[in-house]
Protein backbone atom coordinates (compact mmCIF):
# COMPACT_ATOMS: atom_id res chain seq x y z
CA UNK A 1 0.00 0.00 0.00
CA UNK A 2 1.67 3.65 -0.94
CA UNK A 3 1.65 6.25 1.70
CA UNK A 4 -1.63 8.13 -0.01
CA UNK A 5 -3.96 4.92 -0.30
CA UNK A 6 -4.71 4.69 3.16
CA UNK A 7 -8.40 5.82 3.80
CA UNK A 8 -9.86 7.14 6.33
CA UNK A 9 -12.94 5.01 7.16
CA UNK A 10 -15.13 7.48 9.37
CA UNK A 11 -14.59 10.96 10.35
CA UNK A 12 -14.11 12.86 13.93
CA UNK A 13 -15.89 15.95 14.63
CA UNK A 14 -12.97 18.65 15.22
CA UNK A 15 -15.25 21.06 16.84
CA UNK A 16 -13.78 22.10 20.27
CA UNK A 17 -16.85 21.51 22.23
CA UNK A 18 -18.31 19.05 19.98
CA UNK A 19 -17.96 15.38 21.36
CA UNK A 20 -20.08 13.20 19.19
CA UNK A 21 -21.79 10.32 21.28
CA UNK A 22 -21.45 6.56 19.76
CA UNK A 23 -22.92 7.03 16.46
CA UNK A 24 -23.86 4.18 13.71
CA UNK A 25 -21.40 4.30 11.40
CA UNK A 26 -18.79 3.68 14.37
CA UNK A 27 -20.94 0.07 14.94
CA UNK A 28 -19.71 -0.29 11.63
CA UNK A 29 -16.22 -0.68 12.11
CA UNK A 30 -14.03 -3.97 12.15
CA UNK A 31 -11.26 -3.53 14.68
CA UNK A 32 -8.55 -6.64 14.15
CA UNK A 33 -7.02 -6.67 17.40
CA UNK A 34 -4.71 -9.00 19.74
CA UNK A 35 -5.77 -10.09 22.00
CA UNK A 36 -9.04 -8.68 23.32
CA UNK A 37 -8.26 -9.18 27.09
CA UNK A 38 -10.16 -5.87 29.48
CA UNK A 39 -13.76 -6.26 30.81
CA UNK A 40 -16.81 -6.21 28.70
CA UNK A 41 -18.36 -2.63 28.26
CA UNK A 42 -21.09 -4.17 29.68
CA UNK A 43 -19.91 -4.64 32.81
CA UNK A 44 -19.10 -0.91 33.53
CA UNK A 45 -22.79 0.95 35.52
CA UNK A 46 -22.45 4.48 35.13
CA UNK A 47 -23.83 7.47 37.68
CA UNK A 48 -26.32 9.11 36.42
CA UNK A 49 -25.40 12.81 37.86
CA UNK A 50 -23.46 14.30 40.32
CA UNK A 51 -24.12 17.03 42.97
CA UNK A 52 -21.99 20.22 43.14
CA UNK A 53 -22.06 19.98 47.50
CA UNK A 54 -21.29 15.60 47.16
CA UNK A 55 -18.92 14.80 49.55
CA UNK A 56 -15.34 14.58 47.55
CA UNK A 57 -14.72 11.29 46.25
CA UNK A 58 -12.16 8.98 47.02
CA UNK A 59 -10.39 6.86 44.91
CA UNK A 60 -7.05 4.63 44.88
CA UNK A 61 -3.95 6.35 42.37
CA UNK A 62 -0.44 5.59 42.53
CA UNK A 63 1.62 8.54 43.86
CA UNK A 64 5.02 9.89 43.33
CA UNK A 65 6.07 11.64 46.51
CA UNK A 66 9.71 11.19 45.39
CA UNK A 67 12.12 10.95 41.94
CA UNK A 68 13.77 7.05 41.90
CA UNK A 69 13.16 3.59 40.85
CA UNK A 70 9.97 2.04 40.90
CA UNK A 71 9.90 1.75 44.37
CA UNK A 72 8.75 5.19 44.28
CA UNK A 73 5.28 4.77 43.07
CA UNK A 74 2.81 3.96 46.01
CA UNK A 75 -0.67 3.14 46.14
CA UNK A 76 -2.64 5.56 47.97
CA UNK A 77 -5.79 7.48 48.43
CA UNK A 78 -6.05 10.57 46.91
CA UNK A 79 -9.37 12.85 46.30
CA UNK A 80 -11.18 13.32 43.05
CA UNK A 81 -12.88 16.56 42.65
CA UNK A 82 -16.15 17.65 40.70
CA UNK A 83 -15.45 18.74 37.40
CA UNK A 84 -15.43 22.56 36.32
CA UNK A 85 -16.87 23.97 33.15
CA UNK A 86 -15.03 22.47 30.69
CA UNK A 87 -13.59 19.47 31.86
CA UNK A 88 -14.70 16.05 32.65
CA UNK A 89 -14.89 13.13 35.14
CA UNK A 90 -13.49 9.65 33.76
CA UNK A 91 -13.41 6.30 35.85
CA UNK A 92 -10.96 4.74 34.22
CA UNK A 93 -10.90 1.35 32.67
CA UNK A 94 -7.55 0.75 31.28
CA UNK A 95 -4.38 2.31 31.60
CA UNK A 96 -1.82 2.68 29.29
CA UNK A 97 1.80 2.30 30.25
CA UNK A 98 4.50 4.39 28.10
CA UNK A 99 8.40 4.77 28.46
CA UNK A 100 7.77 8.82 29.17
CA UNK A 101 6.30 7.76 32.78
CA UNK A 102 9.46 5.79 33.48
CA UNK A 103 11.14 9.36 32.48
CA UNK A 104 8.99 11.54 34.87
CA UNK A 105 9.58 9.14 37.55
CA UNK A 106 12.96 9.31 36.92
CA UNK A 107 13.28 13.07 36.86
CA UNK A 108 14.56 12.95 33.31
CA UNK A 109 11.78 14.86 32.66
CA UNK A 110 10.47 17.50 35.25
CA UNK A 111 7.04 16.98 37.12
CA UNK A 112 5.69 20.60 37.94
CA UNK A 113 4.94 19.69 41.88
CA UNK A 114 5.94 16.37 44.10
CA UNK A 115 4.01 14.54 44.79
CA UNK A 116 2.65 13.74 41.16
CA UNK A 117 0.67 10.73 39.74
CA UNK A 118 2.09 9.39 36.30
CA UNK A 119 0.34 8.20 33.97
CA UNK A 120 -0.15 9.96 29.90
CA UNK A 121 -2.47 7.33 28.53
CA UNK A 122 -6.10 5.38 29.30
CA UNK A 123 -9.65 4.54 28.59
CA UNK A 124 -12.86 4.99 30.19
CA UNK A 125 -16.10 6.20 31.11
CA UNK A 126 -17.82 10.00 31.78
CA UNK A 127 -19.30 9.70 34.95
CA UNK A 128 -19.87 13.51 35.44
CA UNK A 129 -19.52 16.72 33.09
CA UNK A 130 -18.62 20.12 34.04
CA UNK A 131 -21.27 22.85 33.69
CA UNK A 132 -22.62 24.15 30.37
CA UNK A 133 -20.78 21.57 28.62
CA UNK A 134 -22.53 20.25 25.71
CA UNK A 135 -21.50 17.27 23.09
CA UNK A 136 -20.13 15.17 25.82
CA UNK A 137 -22.86 12.99 28.63
CA UNK A 138 -22.31 10.47 31.53
CA UNK A 139 -21.43 7.28 29.88
CA UNK A 140 -19.43 8.35 26.51
CA UNK A 141 -16.33 5.93 26.12
CA UNK A 142 -13.42 8.20 25.88
CA UNK A 143 -9.47 7.99 26.24
CA UNK A 144 -6.86 10.35 25.79
CA UNK A 145 -2.88 10.60 25.41
CA UNK A 146 -0.65 13.03 26.20
CA UNK A 147 -1.36 15.98 29.00
CA UNK A 148 -2.57 16.37 31.99
CA UNK A 149 -0.57 13.71 33.34
CA UNK A 150 -2.44 11.70 36.10
CA UNK A 151 -3.67 8.54 34.43
CA UNK A 152 -2.27 5.81 37.16
CA UNK A 153 -5.50 6.86 38.99
CA UNK A 154 -8.94 5.19 39.37
CA UNK A 155 -10.64 7.80 38.63
CA UNK A 156 -9.74 11.33 37.30
CA UNK A 157 -10.20 14.82 36.05
CA UNK A 158 -9.62 15.84 32.25
CA UNK A 159 -10.65 18.82 29.71
CA UNK A 160 -13.34 17.65 27.18
CA UNK A 161 -11.07 19.15 24.25
CA UNK A 162 -8.46 16.51 25.35
CA UNK A 163 -10.68 13.38 25.15
CA UNK A 164 -11.08 11.74 21.51
CA UNK A 165 -13.93 9.02 21.28
CA UNK A 166 -13.27 5.42 21.70
CA UNK A 167 -15.30 3.44 18.95
CA UNK A 168 -17.39 1.43 20.75
CA UNK A 169 -16.45 -2.13 19.11
CA UNK A 170 -12.51 -1.29 19.98
CA UNK A 171 -11.51 -3.27 23.41
CA UNK A 172 -10.67 -1.17 26.34
CA UNK A 173 -6.82 -2.41 26.83
CA UNK A 174 -6.28 -2.22 23.40
CA UNK A 175 -7.60 1.16 23.02
CA UNK A 176 -5.46 2.12 25.84
CA UNK A 177 -2.54 0.69 24.51
CA UNK A 178 -2.32 2.14 21.38
CA UNK A 179 -3.46 6.01 21.54
CA UNK A 180 -0.18 7.63 22.58
CA UNK A 181 2.09 4.82 20.97
CA UNK A 182 -0.23 5.08 17.91
CA UNK A 183 -0.47 8.69 17.52
CA UNK A 184 3.37 8.89 18.04
CA UNK A 185 3.64 6.64 15.20
CA UNK A 186 1.58 8.76 13.23
CA UNK A 187 3.91 11.47 14.32
CA UNK A 188 6.77 10.25 13.31
CA UNK A 189 5.76 8.52 9.92
CA UNK A 190 3.87 11.11 8.29
CA UNK A 191 4.57 14.37 10.25
CA UNK A 192 8.11 14.41 11.21
CA UNK A 193 9.54 12.64 8.24
CA UNK A 194 6.80 11.76 5.76
CA UNK A 195 7.94 8.08 4.59
CA UNK A 196 6.56 6.81 1.19
CA UNK A 197 7.29 3.71 -0.95
CA UNK A 198 10.80 3.57 -2.03
CA UNK A 199 12.44 4.72 1.18
CA UNK A 200 14.44 2.72 3.81
CA UNK A 201 13.93 3.12 7.21
CA UNK A 202 15.92 1.88 10.60
CA UNK A 203 13.70 1.13 13.53
CA UNK A 204 15.31 0.79 17.00
CA UNK A 205 13.24 -1.19 19.59
CA UNK A 206 11.34 -2.51 16.86
CA UNK A 207 9.66 -4.81 19.11
CA UNK A 208 8.32 -2.49 21.89
CA UNK A 209 4.77 -0.71 21.69
CA UNK A 210 6.00 2.19 19.41
CA UNK A 211 8.24 0.41 17.12
CA UNK A 212 5.92 -2.63 16.70
CA UNK A 213 3.72 0.55 14.63
CA UNK A 214 6.33 1.25 13.10
CA UNK A 215 7.81 -1.60 11.24
CA UNK A 216 3.65 -2.41 10.63
CA UNK A 217 2.93 1.07 9.56
CA UNK A 218 6.02 1.77 7.30
CA UNK A 219 5.38 -1.78 5.37
CA UNK A 220 2.30 -0.53 4.74
CA UNK A 221 3.63 2.45 3.23
CA UNK A 222 5.52 0.53 0.40
CA UNK A 223 9.39 1.33 3.15
CA UNK A 224 12.07 -1.11 3.60
CA UNK A 225 12.03 -1.92 7.46
CA UNK A 226 15.07 -2.33 9.22
CA UNK A 227 14.59 -3.38 13.00
CA UNK A 228 17.04 -3.56 15.70
CA UNK A 229 16.54 -5.79 18.60
CA UNK A 230 17.58 -7.62 21.77
CA UNK A 231 16.46 -11.17 21.18
CA UNK A 232 15.40 -13.82 19.10
CA UNK A 233 11.80 -14.25 20.07
CA UNK A 234 11.63 -10.24 19.69
CA UNK A 235 12.89 -10.66 16.29
CA UNK A 236 10.24 -13.13 15.15
CA UNK A 237 8.18 -10.54 16.41
CA UNK A 238 9.54 -8.16 14.63
CA UNK A 239 9.64 -10.27 11.58
CA UNK A 240 5.58 -10.86 11.65
CA UNK A 241 5.22 -6.99 12.01
CA UNK A 242 6.99 -6.25 8.09
CA UNK A 243 10.75 -5.81 9.08
CA UNK A 244 12.60 -6.61 6.00
CA UNK A 245 15.80 -7.10 8.02
CA UNK A 246 16.23 -7.73 11.77
CA UNK A 247 19.52 -7.14 14.02
CA UNK A 248 20.06 -8.32 17.24
CA UNK A 249 21.59 -5.62 18.17
CA UNK A 250 23.40 -7.80 21.50
CA UNK A 251 24.81 -9.91 19.36
CA UNK A 252 26.16 -7.62 15.81
CA UNK A 253 27.32 -4.21 15.30
CA UNK A 254 23.85 -2.69 13.83
CA UNK A 255 25.38 0.06 12.35
CA UNK A 256 28.16 -2.13 10.45
CA UNK A 257 25.37 -4.71 9.52
CA UNK A 258 23.07 -1.29 7.85
CA UNK A 259 25.68 -0.61 6.07
CA UNK A 260 26.06 -4.11 4.26
CA UNK A 261 22.34 -4.59 4.37
CA UNK A 262 22.22 -1.00 1.99
CA UNK A 263 25.64 -1.57 0.46
CA UNK A 264 26.62 1.87 1.67
CA UNK A 265 23.79 3.87 0.47
CA UNK A 266 22.37 4.42 4.09
CA UNK A 267 18.68 5.06 5.10
CA UNK A 268 16.68 7.78 4.50
CA UNK A 269 15.43 8.21 8.20
CA UNK A 270 16.65 6.41 11.77
CA UNK A 271 13.44 6.24 14.26
CA UNK A 272 15.57 5.97 17.57
CA UNK A 273 14.02 5.45 21.22
CA UNK A 274 16.61 4.23 23.10
CA UNK A 275 19.02 7.22 23.15
CA UNK A 276 22.67 6.85 24.36
CA UNK A 277 23.72 3.52 23.24
CA UNK A 278 22.38 4.03 19.39
CA UNK A 279 22.61 7.70 19.15
CA UNK A 280 26.03 7.55 17.20
CA UNK A 281 25.86 4.43 15.39
CA UNK A 282 22.71 5.39 14.60
CA UNK A 283 23.90 8.73 12.82
CA UNK A 284 26.15 7.07 11.03
CA UNK A 285 24.06 4.40 9.46
CA UNK A 286 22.13 7.48 7.44
CA UNK A 287 22.52 8.19 3.88
CA UNK A 288 23.08 12.16 2.75
CA UNK A 289 20.51 14.47 3.98
CA UNK A 290 18.77 11.90 5.93
CA UNK A 291 16.84 12.39 8.79
CA UNK A 292 17.93 11.47 12.35
CA UNK A 293 14.45 11.42 14.39
CA UNK A 294 15.27 10.78 18.58
CA UNK A 295 12.37 10.50 20.26
CA UNK A 296 13.53 8.40 23.41
CA UNK A 297 15.98 7.86 25.76
CA UNK A 298 15.84 4.27 27.47
CA UNK A 299 19.05 3.96 28.10
CA UNK A 300 20.39 7.52 29.21
CA UNK A 301 20.72 11.04 27.77
CA UNK A 302 22.80 11.22 24.45
CA UNK A 303 26.11 12.44 24.76
CA UNK A 304 26.06 16.04 23.75
CA UNK A 305 26.75 16.41 19.82
CA UNK A 306 28.70 19.24 17.74
CA UNK A 307 26.42 20.54 15.22
CA UNK A 308 29.56 20.38 13.06
CA UNK A 309 29.10 16.66 13.04
CA UNK A 310 25.48 16.88 11.18
CA UNK A 311 27.85 18.90 8.16
CA UNK A 312 29.76 16.48 6.26
CA UNK A 313 26.12 14.63 4.79
CA UNK A 314 24.00 17.65 5.47
CA UNK A 315 21.78 15.93 8.17
CA UNK A 316 18.75 16.59 9.98
CA UNK A 317 18.32 15.97 13.44
CA UNK A 318 15.21 16.34 15.80
CA UNK A 319 13.36 15.15 19.07
CA UNK A 320 9.93 15.84 18.52
CA UNK A 321 7.30 15.48 21.09
CA UNK A 322 3.62 14.50 20.32
CA UNK A 323 1.92 17.26 22.42
CA UNK A 324 3.62 19.69 19.73
CA UNK A 325 1.66 18.03 17.12
CA UNK A 326 -1.91 17.29 18.65
CA UNK A 327 -1.77 21.16 19.66
CA UNK A 328 -5.15 22.02 18.22
CA UNK A 329 -8.07 19.69 18.71
CA UNK A 330 -8.57 19.35 14.39
CA UNK A 331 -4.60 17.39 14.87
CA UNK A 332 -5.61 15.69 17.65
CA UNK A 333 -8.74 14.20 16.28
CA UNK A 334 -6.84 13.62 12.35
CA UNK A 335 -3.71 11.38 14.41
CA UNK A 336 -6.70 9.71 16.91
CA UNK A 337 -8.74 9.53 13.12
CA UNK A 338 -6.08 7.84 10.95
CA UNK A 339 -4.90 5.78 14.06
CA UNK A 340 -8.43 4.27 14.38
CA UNK A 341 -8.29 3.50 10.32
CA UNK A 342 -5.96 1.66 9.77
CA UNK A 343 -6.42 -0.67 13.16
CA UNK A 344 -10.22 -1.31 11.20
CA UNK A 345 -8.76 -1.83 8.34
CA UNK A 346 -6.08 -4.40 9.42
CA UNK A 347 -3.15 -2.55 8.76
CA UNK A 348 -2.19 -2.64 12.23
CA UNK A 349 -2.15 -5.37 14.68
CA UNK A 350 -2.02 -4.19 18.82
CA UNK A 351 -0.40 -6.72 20.55
CA UNK A 352 -1.58 -6.53 24.43
CA UNK A 353 0.95 -8.79 25.76
CA UNK A 354 1.34 -7.32 29.33
CA UNK A 355 -1.55 -6.57 31.96
CA UNK A 356 -1.18 -5.45 35.46
CA UNK A 357 -3.39 -4.41 38.16
CA UNK A 358 -2.94 -0.92 38.71
CA UNK A 359 -1.12 -0.96 42.52
CA UNK A 360 1.35 -2.82 40.63
CA UNK A 361 2.83 -0.43 38.45
CA UNK A 362 5.62 -0.64 40.36
CA UNK A 363 6.37 -4.07 39.06
CA UNK A 364 5.36 -2.85 35.05
CA UNK A 365 7.71 -0.46 35.57
CA UNK A 366 10.13 -2.78 36.61
CA UNK A 367 9.99 -5.42 33.92
CA UNK A 368 9.63 -2.25 31.01
CA UNK A 369 13.08 -1.17 32.22
CA UNK A 370 14.49 -4.72 32.32
CA UNK A 371 13.52 -5.12 28.53
CA UNK A 372 11.12 -7.93 29.69
CA UNK A 373 8.28 -6.63 27.57
CA UNK A 374 7.28 -6.28 24.27
CA UNK A 375 4.46 -4.99 22.23
CA UNK A 376 1.79 -2.74 24.83
CA UNK A 377 1.63 -2.99 28.73
CA UNK A 378 -1.41 -1.96 30.26
CA UNK A 379 -2.74 -1.48 34.10
CA UNK A 380 -6.15 -2.35 34.88
CA UNK A 381 -7.32 -0.34 37.88
CA UNK A 382 -8.02 -2.35 40.93
CA UNK A 383 -11.99 -2.83 42.33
Amino acid sequence: MTSGSIPFAFKLSVAANHFPTRRAPLHSLKFQCLPKSSPSRSLFTTRASFSSSSAPAMVKAIRVHGIGGPEVLKWEEVEVGEPKEGEIRVKNKAIGVNFIDVYFRKGVYKAAALPFTPGMEAVGVVTAVGPGLTGRQVGDVVGYAGMPMGSYSQEQILPASAAVPVPPSIDYSVAASVLLKGMTAHMLLRRVFKVEAGHTILVHAAAGGVGSLLCQWGKALGATVIGTVSTEQKAAQAIEDGCDHVIISTKEDFAAKVNKITEGKGVDVVYDSIGKDTFKGSLSTLKSRGYMVSFGQSSGVPDPLPVSELASKSLFLTRPSLMAYTATRDELLQAAGELFTNIASGILRVRVNHTYPLSEAARAHADLEARKTSGSIVLIPDN
